[in-house]
């Protein structure tokens, strides 16, 4: 069964709070409660239940992390 709760721990001021997560989308942006810090995905995640949730987002808790909408990676810095 999969868990559409998450608990998100922001790195800045360690607030946890639980969120409800979309089936149908990664959520790339949250923005904290108890500082405003805008959290993003780290690299090599798809979205902030997986880099900062408890549990990861629906697709990759049912078919694994290749299974997710993972962004692009970044280009090297300096790189054109």
């Amino acid at each position: 069964m999969v868990a559409l709760r998450s608990t998100l721990t922001c790195p800045r001021c360690g607030i946890r709070e639980t969120c409800e997560m979309p089936v149908d989308a990664c959520m790339f942006f949250h923005e904290c409660s108890g500082c405003g810090e805008l959290l993003r995905p780290l690299a090599g995640d798809c979205c902030v239940f997986c880099s900062y949730g408890t549990v990861p987002c629906p697709p990759v808790q049912e078919a694994g992390a290749a299974a997710c909408c993972a962004p692009d990676t970044p280009p090297a810095s300096g790189a054109s």
